[in-house]
């Protein structure tokens, strides 16, 4: 199961959003205060619809807390970049701007942990530094800061999923309606 990591997020509709993606994927969502918000907001529950009593939820006090209560994580002091095996142990990756390699440059685990920080300031930078070759972003043109948090969250985490074989996720669909055309089709006066 893939983990997100929520890093002191600021914006509830954000969070709501990101809990349904992690719902629709089957990956637990981690989240480290203070929160801009409380749990309990309805813009929470407005976007993360009627998926919130399903999330896989797990609260941290601060990043200390994050990490005393998974010790199995590679926090990022050994490279496994490109091309090369993943360790045994699920990896922590930190998605930020700053990074030097992109999110399609390395591999991720059946296991790994994604975090992403805030919407004001992102990751604080002391972390980023310790851990930077863990450090992977989002290619972007130009001048623009930063995506918004729920749509760079769904765009790594798909990512971690597709490179992991899109595992106990349903790749296929049923269409419930005729298309368009053959529906028009089936109303219209038969010709002699």
């Amino acid at each position: 199961m893939i983990h997100i990591v929520l890093h002191e997020p600021e914006i509830p509709f954000n969070t709501g959003a990101i809990a349904r993606t992690c719902v629709a994927t089957g990956s637990a969502l981690h989240i480290i205060k203070p929160y801009g918000f409380v749990i309990s907001d309805k813009m929470i529950r407005r976007a993360g619809m009627d998926y919130w009593p399903k999330v896989d939820l797990h609260e941290y006090v601060d990043f200390a807390d994050f990490l005393s209560q998974h010790p199995e994580l590679d926090t990022g002091r050994a490279l496994t970049g490109r091309g090369e095996t993943h360790g045994t142990k699920p990896k922590l990756w930190y998605a930020t701007t700053k990074a030097h390699q992109t999110y399609s440059d390395v591999t991720f685990g059946p296991d790994d942990y994604i975090m992403f920080g805030k919407e004001s300031a992102g990751i604080p930078e002391e972390i980023l530094t310790e851990h930077e070759e863990n450090c992977i972003r989002i290619p972007m043109w130009g001048e623009i800061r930063s995506l918004n948090l729920s749509n760079s969250v769904a765009i790594i985490l798909y990512e971690a999923l597709r490179q992991n074989g899109f595992e106990a996720l349903s790749q296929t669909g049923d269409l419930h309606r005729l298309h368009w055309r053959d529906e028009a089709a089936l109303h219209l006066p038969k010709r002699d």
